[in-house]
């Protein structure tokens, strides 16, 4: 099987997402890293690219020189991840489409609705795949939560329950550390900072398992340290299009949770519990009976969940393999296969407009907004 070329801006050495991102797409032998610009500082960059196996002529210094010698080449790069900061997204991800490069964004994908909007018109009209990096979404159980919700097992879905909240930010004496103080700077994050951080992976997973869309929502905010702008803490009522109801919590300031991502899915007929702590299992309870523990691995799966479990039952399976996953969906949407699950420019304008809009319920003392893009209203 011949590797893809892949190459990466930004993730270089220290950063918190590089090494998932590089662990993650060489897992399966279907990429080879080609090349990157892996730092805002050139230098360190191009040394850093090369100690990582990056011939030198493909060791680049910024994301533009990268995007100019890889246009030119006979062996360019095939897929793309923009790893940097938020503000950068859009320009990177916008230039690499309309060069014909497959792109992997970081979410979020843009920091406004406009933007969004432009990089589906621009994936679409290059033809070329833009993906968002909702990694939560490959994990094997929860696609087999989102199969067993597809083929009527809950029966209709009533209501979703989700929360994404830990307890790292909720030190004020750290308030000023740079790596926690760029999360609430409107400057470098945007409108929102827990909700845009952590409760659009909340929001996107509740699309995903119920495979619906979020048509309108109602937001309460709070920034529970004074000195910062944006929240650290968030709740959203929603709706999703089939008129299941959606409660969401999202906080940094939840002293005493570690990652504290789960989802459950209530039907008619059963109930599912997802935890990103324990993601080997998915809790199943039929209405009237007993709760199950369904195990990654175990006979019975649907196909998808079979499809992505990679090691034998008992044994863990975490984040880098789900970031995997991603990988594997993306070298096979390359190749010409379609896989419904990867998350694409849509899912990511779709998560920016409902980051807008939760801003504009907020300071509107919670008023019920329609979600949705323009261009999907």
């Amino acid at each position: 099987m011949t590797k893809l070329n892949w190459g990466m801006i930004g993730g270089g050495e220290g950063s918190q997402i590089g090494p998932a991102h590089r662990l993650g797409a060489l897992a399966d032998g279907r990429f080879a890293l080609a090349a990157g610009a892996l730092d805002h500082r050139p230098e360190e960059g191009r040394a850093y690219a090369q100690r990582l196996g990056i011939a030198e002529d493909r060791a680049y210094g910024d994301w533009t020189e990268m995007l100019a010698g890889e246009k030119g080449r006979d062996d360019r790069i095939d897929l793309v991840t923009v790893a940097t900061p938020n503000a950068t997204h859009f320009e990177i991800t916008k230039a690499f489409l309309e060069a014909g490069f497959n792109v992997l964004c970081e979410k979020p994908m843009t920091l406004t609705v406009e933007e969004g909007e432009e990089i589906v018109r621009v994936a679409r009209k290059a033809g070329r795949i833009c993906a968002v990096n909702y990694c939560y979404s490959a994990y094997p159980m929860v696609r087999q939560a989102r199969a067993m919700v597809r083929a009527g097992e809950l029966g209709k879905v009533r209501l979703v329950v989700t929360n994404f909240s830990h307890g790292h930010h909720g030190d004020a004496g750290d308030a000023d550390n740079p790596r926690v103080r760029w999360r609430y700077d409107p400057a470098m994050a945007g409108v929102s900072g827990q909700f845009a951080d952590c409760g659009i992976h909340a929001l996107h997973m509740a699309s995903f398992i119920c495979d619906d869309e979020v048509e309108k929502l109602s937001a309460d905010f709070a920034s529970t340290i004074p000195s910062r702008e944006l929240e650290d803490d968030a709740m959203v009522n929603f709706r999703l299009s089939g008129g299941t109801v959606g409660r969401l919590w999202t906080s940094s300031v939840a002293i005493g949770r570690q990652h504290g991502f789960d989802i459950q899915i209530f039907g008619e007929t059963g109930g599912l519990r997802w935890m990103s702590e324990q993601p080997n299992q998915l809790l199943y309870t039929p209405v009237g009976g007993r709760s199950q523990i369904i195990e990654k691995g175990e006979a019975g799966l649907h196909a998808e969940a079979q499809r992505l479990s990679r090691v034998s039952i008992a044994h863990p399976e975490g984040f880098p393999l789900a970031v995997a996953n991603i990988y594997c969906d993306l070298a096979d949407a390359i190749s010409g296969e379609t896989r419904d699950g990867l998350p694409d420019a849509e899912a990511g304008v779709r998560s920016m407009a409902a980051v807008h809009q939760a801003v504009a319920s907020a300071r509107a003392n919670g008023a019920w907004v329609d979600a949705r893009p323009p261009m999907f209203r």
